[in-house]
């Protein structure tokens, strides 16, 4: 079983796709001829031609609209959105047509279509590039959302969606694009929706992240480790739908958890987690649950991005927290 970095798996996943389904399409900005500004399409135009893996103009409405299109009358396209920031310009057609469409049709229309968006930080890249707003596309009914951690994961997952007859949000980390390394098979395989991961064991209390909050709990679990506290880490793997029997029963077995998210405090998907634990885990809970979380302030210049990111000290200030509470 081969070594992949998640970009190098999520490049595997669309080739098979391509290679396997007819009705599969990729479109985007420079997702032809440049292979992509992540490399993520690198050499697939060259491989099943300009009808297949077509360059989009620089307008990510026209990119999610025609994509949309594609889903309705039969395809399975894929569109790429570079940065979700960049997403806003097509919230529109996000939230009120491609999310709503099978409802809108009664059922008639199915619209399987992902929308693949990198974001996050620590790449040190300019304005509106970095912003975590998954949890703005989690509040749109129709819509699926999901947030790899890992290169398994990632490759895994697309498979799931691109499979899927209904749309997918599929969110990539910038950080992990070449950072996340691990075993990945050449075999096509799926990663089911609505299971979340337990990507290490403990006892005293859960750390609940997704995305490359994922790497950075489970830094703050080997830190709790050295001071003798045993932290359970989950990565929840796609927001809708949500494990929430998964997560409780997690909850239940430490009685204590922090969630971490790189989004901004108020309103981000990490309020969803702790409302979720309250009505389902209540009885078990030990302590309030506490969140890791950048602060509510538009995402900072690149220089300055150390400061605002959650670090390892916070996630572990609040998991001490947490476990000093009556």
């Amino acid at each position: 079983m081969p070594v992949m970095t998640m970009i190098q798996a999520i490049r595997a996943g669309l080739d098979e796709a391509l290679e396997t389904d007819p009705r599969v399409m990729i479109v985007g900005e420079d997702v032809g001829a440049l292979g992509g500004v992540f490399r993520a399409t690198d050499g697939l135009q060259a491989k099943y031609g300009e009808a297949r893996v077509v360059d989009m103009p620089l307008a990510e409405a026209s990119i999610v609209g025609a994509a949309l299109g594609l889903a309705v009358s039969g395809m399975r396209p894929i569109a790429e959105i570079q940065f979700l920031g960049f997403a806003h310009q097509a919230f529109h057609q996000i939230g009120q047509q491609v999310a709503r469409m099978r409802f809108r049709s009664q059922g008639h229309c199915a619209v399987p279509l992902v929308l693949r968006a990198a974001f996050g930080g620590g790449v040190r890249t300019p304005e509106l590039h970095s912003d975590a707003f998954e949890a703005f596309y989690a509040h749109c009914p129709g819509l699926k959302v999901v947030m790899p951690a890992t290169a398994y994961d990632a490759k895994g997952l697309l498979a799931t969606a691109i499979a899927d007859p209904d749309p997918v949000l599929f969110c990539e980390p910038l950080r992990g694009y070449r950072l996340v390394k691990d075993d990945v098979p050449d075999e096509p395989y799926r990663v089911p929706f609505g299971q979340l991961r337990i990507a290490r064991a403990g006892r005293e209390v859960t750390l609940v992240a997704w995305s490359a909050a994922v790497q950075l709990a489970e830094r703050a679990a080997d830190a709790l480790a050295a001071g003798g506290i045993s932290a359970e880490v989950l990565d929840l793997r796609t927001l809708n739908p949500l494990d929430v029997d998964g997560l409780a029963a997690a909850v239940a077995r430490t009685g204590r958890c922090v969630v971490v998210q790189e989004a901004p405090l108020s309103g981000g998907f990490g309020a969803e987690v702790v409302a979720t634990l309250v009505e389902t885990a209540f009885y078990h809970l030990q302590a309030p649950v506490e969140r890791v979380s950048a602060p509510d302030t538009p995402y900072p210049l690149a220089g300055v991005e150390d400061f605002y990111l959650p670090s390892v000290d916070d996630v572990v200030h609040a998991a001490r927290r947490t476990l000093a509470a009556a």
